[in-house]
């Protein structure tokens, strides 16, 4: 009989010990936790909140989407801002572009900038275009020009190219997908000059 008693006081006693053990620690936990600095608690400096509320823009675009010859295309960028006064003109930084033909043929493309003009049909490219092609191109160039509705890109200004006949370099350049024959042709023109190498 003393055995239960003893052991009912003992639960009864425990019942009552380990809430208070519990309230315990948790106020020994907030009484030892660091009072945080209002100073400190948002991770952004002065200018970059000021450039967030100036400028409407979103950090990490994505896009994709087909063309009207059915061709499929996606847009990345680390950060897209719209273009004051302009409606419906955004700038993109360190873009990546995608485009894959219905014939088969694949481009990448990267560019420190990109301006994307819904209205005008076009994207520029600009700064260290890289562009490479499933045919083993590889173009590097300062500006090249994108539509968006069809697979059209063109490089106006100097091109330079490492590909399966050799290096060469051209004043521009033209991709495209011909009509008549349904295929993607990469046209090179404007004082070609190609050193070849042999297999």
């Amino acid at each position: 009989m003393n055995r239960r008693d003893r052991y009912s006081r003992t639960v009864a006693l425990l019942k009552v010990a380990f809430p208070l053990a519990a309230l315990a620690l948790l106020s020994t936990l907030f009484l030892l936790s660091r009072a945080i600095e209002p100073e400190t608690a948002i991770p952004f400096a002065d200018t970059e909140i000021q450039e967030r509320l100036r400028d409407q823009q979103i950090t990490g675009p994505f896009f994709s989407g087909t063309t009207a010859d059915g061709d499929l295309m996606s847009f990345s960028a680390q950060k897209l801002v719209t273009l004051p006064g302009r409606i419906g003109a955004n700038r993109a930084e360190e873009v990546e572009v995608k485009l894959r033909t219905t014939a088969g043929a694949i481009f990448d493309m990267r560019a420190d900038v990109a301006e994307v003009d819904i209205s005008d049909n076009a994207a520029m490219l600009t700064g260290n275009v890289a562009l490479t092609s499933s045919s083993g191109y590889r173009v590097q160039t300062q500006t090249l020009t994108a539509l968006i509705s069809e697979t059209e890109l063109s490089a106006d200004g100097e091109i330079t190219a490492n590909g399966p006949p050799g290096t060469l370099k051209a004043g521009n350049m033209r991709i495209f997908t011909s009509k008549s024959t349904d295929s993607t042709q990469m046209v090179f023109s404007g004082g070609v000059k190609l050193v070849y190498t042999p297999n």
